[in-house]
C-alpha cells in the first residue's frame, strides 16, 4: 500500500513557501523620454536601446516604445519617445509643429539631398545672395506641393522608396500638401545657408533644400539638421543616450502630458 505523506510533516510555514498564488507579471512602465539624437542612429534604433535598458530593469519582454516623428541618421536634435501605454499619443505627438535649425550647401548637389550621398558641386560661377534668399523663401511658407526625396521611408508597391533607389530603379514621388509656418535665415555665407524652420507633419527638409536651390538657381543639398522643437518639447529637455543610465525604470521616465 502507496505511504501517505502527512501534508503537515516537515512543511514551512513561511508565507513566501506556502502560497500557491502566482507571481505577478512585470507592470509595464508608461511615461515619455526626450531624447537629444546623435548623429548615426536610426529613430528605431534609439526605440530598440531604450527598449533593452527598460528590459534590463525588469520591464515584460513586450514593453512597447515608439517616437513622435522620424529624425533622418544623419540628423540630431528632439526625438519624443513613447513607451508602454503613452504610444497612443504617438500620433498627436507627430502632428505637432516642430522646430529645426539646418544648414544647406548651396553649391553642391545630392543623390539623396543630403551628405549621405553622391555629392556633385555646380558651376563654380553660379552664385546667390542674401537678397536672393530672402526674396524666394517666401514661395515656401503656407501649404505647399513638396515632393519627398527618393531615398526616403515612403511605401512604393510594397517596398520602401530607399531600397528600390539603392537598386538604381528610377523614383519619381507623387508631390505631397505640407505646411511651414515660416522660415527665417539664421546666417549666410557663400555657400552655406543656416535657416530656422517651423513646419508640420510630413515636411522633409532635405527636399526644402534641394527646392530653394532649384528656385535659386544654385545647388542645394543638406549639410546638418537639428531639430530643437517638437510641440511642447524643447532641445533644453532633451538628454542624449549616453547620460541615461543602462537600466531604466518609472522612475526615469516623464509623466504623460496633459496634452501634447
Amino acid at each position: 500500500m502507496p505511504q501517505v505523506q502527512d501534508a503537515q510533516a516537515g512543511s514551512s510555514t513561511h508565507p513566501e513557501l506556502t502560497s500557491r498564488t502566482p507571481s505577478a507579471a512585470p507592470a509595464s512602465p508608461t511615461g515619455l523620454l526626450i531624447i537629444d539624437k546623435q548623429p548615426g542612429f536610426t529613430s528605431m534604433d534609439v526605440c530598440a536601446i531604450i527598449r533593452a535598458r527598460l528590459r534590463r530593469a525588469g520591464a515584460p519582454k513586450g514593453v512597447k516604445v515608439g517616437h513622435g516623428g522620424t529624425l533622418d541618421p544623419l540628423a540630431t536634435g528632439v526625438l519624443v519617445l513613447l513607451i508602454g501605454k503613452a504610444t497612443r499619443l504617438c500620433d498627436q505627438i507627430m502632428a505637432t509643429r516642430k522646430t529645426y535649425v539646418t544648414t544647406i550647401d548651396l553649391s553642391r548637389l545630392s543623390t539623396t539631398d543630403d551628405e549621405a550621398g553622391v555629392c556633385t558641386p555646380i558651376d563654380p560661377t553660379l552664385r546667390a545672395t542674401r537678397g536672393d534668399i530672402e526674396r524666394i523663401l517666401p514661395r515656401f511658407i503656407g501649404t505647399i506641393d513638396q515632393r519627398p526625396p527618393a531615398y526616403s521611408a515612403i511605401n512604393v508597391g510594397g517596398r520602401r522608396s530607399y531600397e528600390l533607389a539603392r537598386e538604381g530603379t528610377p523614383i519619381e514621388l507623387a508631390p505631397r500638401k505640407v505646411e511651414i509656418h515660416d522660415i527665417r535665415v539664421d546666417a549666410f555665407d557663400w555657400p552655406k545657408l543656416s535657416i530656422v524652420v517651423e513646419c508640420g507633419k510630413g515636411v522633409y527638409i532635405r527636399s526644402l533644400a534641394r527646392d530653394l536651390g532649384a528656385a535659386l538657381g544654385v545647388g542645394g543639398m543638406l549639410s546638418s539638421l537639428r531639430r530643437t522643437a517638437s510641440g511642447q518639447f524643447s532641445i533644453e529637455q532633451a538628454v542624449r543616450l549616453d547620460q541615461l543610465p543602462d537600466k531604466l525604470a518609472q522612475a526615469d521616465l516623464l509623466p504623460l502630458p496633459s496634452s501634447p
